[in-house]
């Protein structure tokens, strides 16, 4: 059944009475509502669930003609499945989730939005214009991800739609002045979008309305394989530096090369030829900094997976890309290593480090960040 809906708030009236509607609207932000055509690229939204205060929980899930589905639930801007054919054909999600809203809540891993910083910032506080502003220490005595209620845990307002070069979901959510101890009112808005190229492509934007600190991420874990192990997929980071961390991760502010490390992806390797060797953490947890200058769309990793025949390729204006390997999976469902995330970032504590770029966002000036994520076949 196909239905003239905007909003979210939209969609919930009607959910009561439709399982699933398809959303479909022009492609600039604020477009009216318009009844759905017969285009190949496909929005569809249902309930996905109710959370313990009440609540609904939407899902949208974007369609092409190449058998590509995304799924996004209004819950953390989170992307809950990718399914992608592999050579034979078959599909599997290459992004580790779960499969209901009960299993999301329990905590498993989720391919959310963090904010309003990924990543780390040492003790817990920063100076702006010379103040120092303290957030929420929920790493021991540091702060990660936003803090204990970051942008993954919120329910954000939400929208569909597609034109004819992408069906997309189009997510807001307002974090107040002093949400988990950041400056300002930020308006964030995420948008989400499948092409007929295999692609998903993100677009993040902000303004404030005082100084303050963003640096937004997707943690999306993928697995190209659909399960199991992603050890032996093979990556190839477009960086040849890297920024070394103490015990806590957070960076030291020197920079240094991956030449002659475990750390050296500039040529393909498997993910877990030289895994045994890293220090510290049970595995990959670096952030990378691409050669390529930021500001443009640029290639920043490329991950193939010859038992699937399923490629991954990675692009992004972000000056920097964190590898994580699942070192803390311990499921039968989600072995250690059983995922590999590349969360194109600014540098973790960077509001602390004045020799890395830029994290502050000032009135006036929008935050902009784009990450693009490309699937294919060898």
């Amino acid at each position: 059944m196909n239905a003239p809906v905007c909003t979210r708030r939209d969609a919930v009236r009607q959910f009561s009475a439709i399982s699933a509607i398809t959303l479909v609207s022009g492609f600039g932000f604020g477009a009216g509502c318009i009844q759905s055509g017969a285009s190949k690229l496909q929005v569809t939204a249902r309930t996905f669930g109710t959370l313990s205060n009440g609540r609904a929980v939407q899902l949208y899930t974007l369609t092409n003609s190449q058998g590509h589905r995304v799924s996004v639930m209004d819950l953390g801007a989170t992307i809950t499945e990718w399914q992608v054919p592999d050579k034979a054909g078959k599909l599997d999600s290459i992004v580790i989730g779960g499969d209901t809203l009960e299993e999301f809540t329990r905590g498993v891993p989720s391919a959310s939005v963090i904010g309003r910083y990924a990543n780390r910032i040492r003790n817990a506080r920063f100076t702006l214009d010379g103040k120092t502003y303290s957030v929420t220490a929920n790493s021991g005595p540091h702060h990660i991800h936003g803090g204990r209620e970051g942008f993954a845990s919120k329910v954000w307002n939400s929208r569909g739609g597609s034109d004819s070069r992408r069906a997309w979901v189009e997510l807001t959510y307002r974090s107040i002045n002093g949400e988990e101890g950041y400056p300002g009112n930020l308006d964030v808005q995420v948008r989400y979008m499948l092409t007929e190229t295999n692609t998903l492509e993100i677009d993040y934007r902000a303004t404030t309305d005082q100084p303050t600190i963003v640096n937004l991420t997707n943690h999306a874990y993928f697995n190209l394989s659909g399960s199991g192990s992603a050890l032996d997929h093979e990556l190839q980071i477009l960086g040849g530096h890297y920024t070394p961390s103490d015990s806590f991760l957070i960076p030291t502010g020197d920079v240094a090369s991956v030449a002659g490390t475990p750390l050296d992806f500039t040529q393909p390797h498997r993910i877990g030829e030289r895994i045994q060797q890293i220090q510290g953490p049970s595995g990959y947890d670096h952030n990378y900094i691409l050669d390529t200058p930021p500001g443009k769309l640029r290639r920043a990793a490329r991950v193939v997976d010859r038992a699937s025949g399923r490629t991954l390729e990675c692009l992004t204006d972000e000056p920097g890309v964190q590898l994580y390997t699942a070192n803390h999976f311990s499921s039968l469902k989600h072995p250690k290593h059983g995922a590999f995330c590349l969360e194109t970032q600014h540098y973790p504590d960077s509001p602390n480090l004045p020799q890395f770029p830029s994290t502050v966002v000032r009135p006036g000036k929008a935050y902009r960040s784009r990450t693009h994520f490309k699937a294919g076949l060898i």
